[in-house]
């Protein structure tokens, strides 16, 4: 049973605090007690057994109220999602009750030093060893990597480029907290450090060769549909931050809201939020009706959703001023958390190529 009134409500109450600390333990058990962990997974496995749409609309909700939560949400589901798709049955019934409950909390190590947005160049090496294989090479910025108990690793090997997921406990898996800088303060970050860690093949997630393909493909496009849902959360909980101060705030005798300015700037956000959730709601309705535009839609509404966020943020704070640059203002903490979803899970400029080739595609 999914249930996560308790979790939102304890996140519109400490979100401040946990943007300062990092997430907390219990917070992160809270979300698993709640089904928020395995929301969409099947039920069979233990999970919520949600749809595209209402996994989006959770996604919304949570995001409306802490990012670092529903970046929980994201990168865990990432892992689940892949594992589900891609994973044999052996490993769906090993993994998937763990992940789906939050049993296991898991992230993803795909970004190296080498390799950002291009993660084909990945150096990390998986080099055979009998059946096993030794991992060694250092990924950076994992999402709730200080807290994971399981990693999905991306790397190289002479077939291609190849998965695994790689227990935090093995020999030679190094942790090192890092410190979010823009924003993300609370999604507890961390630097991974694999030392020649061995992994028997049973842990390998489908062949060399689909690593990257197919196995992160199918993370990241899980990721970019919750991060798309999330950010219209974020705007929304922006543009109410906003109207509530401008119907509130008197300056010189006048309330900020009778200013046409002001005004003008609410209905520009207002049309911007509801143009993002309208494109969220319709890569859902892809997802659902397994569509060959699914993917497409998804990356479109991650690209209008992130900028959207982005924007609708930056004129809530603006409309705040001084209240909005306050240390536990939640549009000033969700304007820091806006320009990161423009980066994260494919950049901007990236989507507009691939979008740019989908118009050209149809034009032929």
């Amino acid at each position: 049973m999914i249930d996560v009134e308790k979790l939102v409500a304890a996140a519109e109450s400490d979100a401040a605090h946990w943007d300062r600390e990092g997430l907390p333990a219990e917070a992160i058990a809270l979300a698993a007690r709640s089904g928020l962990l395995g929301a969409d997974r099947p039920a069979a496995f233990g999970g919520g057994g949600l749809d595209a749409l209402e996994l989006g609309r959770m996604a919304a909700t949570v995001g409306y109220a802490c990012t670092g939560l529903r970046s929980l949400l994201t990168v865990h589901g990432m892992v689940a999602a892949a594992v589900d798709r891609w994973g044999t049955g052996a490993q769906r019934e090993a993994w998937l009750p763990r992940l789906a409950t939050g049993a296991t909390v898991a992230a993803l190590a795909a970004t190296e030093a080498g390799a950002g947005t291009e993660l084909a160049g990945v150096p990390m090496t998986f080099d055979a060893d009998g059946t096993d294989r030794l991992i060694s090479g250092t990924k950076l910025w994992v999402t709730f990597g200080q807290a994971a108990g399981v990693f999905l690793v991306l790397g190289r090997t002479d077939g291609g480029l190849c998965t695994a997921l790689v227990e935090r406990d093995r020999p030679g898996v190094h942790v090192e907290p890092v410190e979010s800088g823009l924003g993300l303060h609370g999604a507890r970050l961390a630097n991974i450090r694999f030392d020649r860690v061995r992994v028997p093949a049973a842990d390998l997630i489908a062949p060399p060769g689909f690593g990257l393909s197919h196995v992160i493909g199918t993370a990241l496009d899980h990721g970019r549909f919750t991060v798309a849902w999330g950010c219209v959360g974020l705007a929304r909980a922006c543009l109410d931050d906003a109207a509530a101060h401008a119907a509130t705030r008197v300056q010189g005798g006048t309330a900020l809201a009778e200013h046409q300015t002001v005004r003008a700037t609410l209905g520009r956000s207002w049309a911007d939020v509801e143009g993002a959730q309208a494109i969220c709601e319709r890569a859902a309705a892809s997802r659902m009706a397994g569509s060959p535009r699914a993917l497409i839609d998804t990356i479109a509404a991650k690209y209008a959703a992130a900028g959207t966020a982005a924007a609708v943020s930056e004129r809530a704070v603006q409309v705040l001023g001084a209240a909005g640059c306050a240390p536990d203002s939640r549009v000033g903490r969700f304007y820091r958390d806006a320009k990161v979803m423009q980066i994260i899970e494919g950049a901007q400029e990236v989507a507009e190529v691939t979008m740019g080739e989908h118009v050209l595609r149809g034009v032929r």
